[in-house]
């Protein structure tokens, strides 16, 4: 480890300190439906879509009507991208003349983008059309981020609202995210990735000569623009199968610490934003220590590992740090960051291969992910992820100090605790359940490239990504068949819809509530003591539960590392 690597961490998490502020004030506006500085312009757009829609902005959903809406929504855009993928073989912009692409790895993308996963079975500058990129992949960054943003506001409003039956309606709230703050920060991010060298073409491919004079072909295609909403909107999803590693999407250091940004920079800011709609913006900073403990915790512990390198190279002479799978360009402390940052929220771009990381270097992304959107998050998903914790975390201090559990001004009942538990327990009975099915299957043990424990967290990774919503990987694996495409969507999709539901009906009981004020009965939601509460309810509710698979998995490969043993 370095002093340099220390201060690029630094760095990252002041910056991003410093912008919770400015983005929390632009999403409140959002929420509450308020006028930006944006509307004189888009406004007139805004006002077309819902005359052209006929939907009325200011009519009022309860939690039933909001999550059924939301369904539809999400159902259709499946369907629609499941055609592209099938058909594009005879569709236009496929300058590469790609055919569609199977019924199992059509059905495997289409859910993966709808759900905000991004999960990627192929290498996308040899099977998808610019069509495909654009019109079947794009739309959903934009829409999916939109979507877990406007569910956050939903579970805001929640808290915030005193004796009424609605949540807000899902169409505003959708239509005012994408067009207020996705997409004009999308532009200016797609141009300042265009100015440092990252294509936005139709072409399909450039030949080339090499320094050696020898002639290469390049995949090109519209990349700035889906690059932007990628990270911005915490998809994940690349134009290139290397991802982040690839130079056009990724081509220097300056670009590579703009994108770690702006993966958190949204859900950092919705904390904020919580705070405010809720009437004590400590509440929200309380949220966002609690998250930002974990994640460094994270950070440090992968840093550390990646840095100590393979005790086993070291005895053989080829000592200094784990540089398998890195790009020279950004070296161990920006790769072990990135790696920590991508699956702390729910992105799943990766600029590093976290297959070739150490056993515990790698084990940390895996934790990130299994701790259910909680360390960060993805947009919108991050913070209800956190605020079904935060349920659990005031019940259980209730139970131990005999306190009236309340958060926030709302009591904090049987109806909310069971809800909560419900959608939390989504995680492990899925991962568990299915990664079980993968490891002692045919079709299953056909996937991972490594034998051993190595090749299990190959398995294990893959379900915990899904179910996650993430979409890295452990690269080793060989998705790409029937099974895993198969049984990676039904993931996919009960990942991020059965916890959805659950919470849109806490945020519907919660609304009806009458506010109650704090008492001397109350345990306190704001301080250092609840802080640390909420860390201890995420890593042992969501932590232990996977410990023996740790152990079988990452935790088994690092012991045979330390006594000479590699897989």
């Amino acid at each position: 480890m370095t002093f340099q690597g220390w201060l690029l961490i630094a760095a990252f998490v002041g910056i991003l300190l410093l912008l919770t502020k400015p983005m929390g004030q632009w999403l409140f506006a959002l929420y509450e439906g308020r006028s930006t500085p944006l509307h004189r312009l888009l406004g007139p757009v805004e006002t077309g879509f819902y005359r052209l829609s006929g939907i009325d902005p200011n009519e009022e959903q309860g939690w039933r009507r909001y999550a059924v809406h939301m369904l539809i929504f999400n159902v259709v855009l499946l369907l629609f991208t499941y055609g592209v993928l099938r058909l594009q073989g005879v569709l236009p912009l496929n300058p590469l003349g790609f055919d569609g692409t199977s019924a199992d790895l059509a059905f495997n993308t289409a859910v993966s983008f709808t759900t905000n996963t991004n999960w990627q079975s192929y290498a996308g500058e040899s099977t998808l059309s610019n069509l495909s990129q654009m019109l079947g992949l794009t739309i959903h960054n934009f829409l999916s981020a939109a979507t877990g943003i406007a569910l956050a506001f939903a579970l805001f409003r929640g808290f915030a609202r005193r004796e009424t039956k609605t949540i807000g309606n899902f169409w505003a709230d959708m239509t005012r995210v994408t067009l207020y703050l996705l997409f004009p920060l999308c532009m200016i991010y797609a141009v300042f990735l265009i100015a440092n060298g990252v294509p936005q073409t139709l072409a399909g491919s450039v030949d080339v000569s090499t320094l050696e004079g020898v002639k290469q072909t390049l995949a090109l295609g519209p990349v700035a623009s889906q690059e932007a909403i990628k990270m911005l909107g915490t998809n994940g999803g690349g134009f290139f199968n290397a991802n982040s590693a690839h130079p056009f999407e990724n081509p220097n250091t300056l670009t590579n610490f703009v994108q770690m940004l702006s993966i958190f920079t949204i859900s950092f800011g919705l904390t904020w934003t919580f705070g405010k709609a809720v009437g004590n913006p400590r509440q929200g900073w309380a949220i966002l220590a609690a998250m930002l403990t974990i994640f460094l915790a994270g950070v440090t512990v992968t840093y550390w590992q990646e840095a100590a390198g393979n005790p086993i190279l070291h005895q053989l002479g080829a000592g200094g740090g784990n540089m398998e799978g890195k790009e020279v360009r950004f070296g161990i402390a920006a790769s072990a960051l990135f790696s920590v940052v991508t699956t702390a929220a729910s992105c799943g771009a990766v600029n590093a291969m976290h297959d070739s990381f150490t056993a515990l270097g790698g084990m940390i992304p895996l934790l990130n992910i299994q701790l259910g959107e909680v360390v960060v998050g993805g947009v919108g998903a991050g913070i209800y992820g956190f605020l079904l914790f935060a349920i659990l975390a005031v019940f259980v201090a209730g139970l131990m100090v005999g306190r009236t559990p309340e958060y926030v001004g709302k009591k904090i009942e049987a109806r909310e605790v069971k809800l909560a538990v419900l959608a939390i327990a989504v995680l492990p009975l899925m991962i568990l359940g299915l990664t079980a099915i993968a490891s002692v299957t045919e079709a299953g043990l056909a996937g991972p490239l490594n034998k051993g424990p190595h090749g299990f967290s190959e398995i294990l990774y893959a379900f915990t990504s899904a179910v996650g919503n993430n979409g890295s990987a452990f690269a080793g694996l060989t998705a790409n068949t029937p099974f895993y495409n198969g049984l990676l969507g039904v993931a996919m999709w009960v990942g991020r819809f059965f916890i959805i539901i659950p919470m849109l009906a806490i945020a519907g009981g919660l609304a009806a509530k009458k506010y109650t004020p704090e008492t001397a009965g109350s345990f306190p939601t704001t301080g250092v003591l609840w802080t640390g509460l909420l860390v201890g309810i995420v890593l042992i509710v969501g932590g232990l539960t996977f410990l023996p698979s740790l152990a079988l998995g990452p935790i088994a490969d690092h012991l045979a590392m330390m006594g000479g043993q590699l897989f």
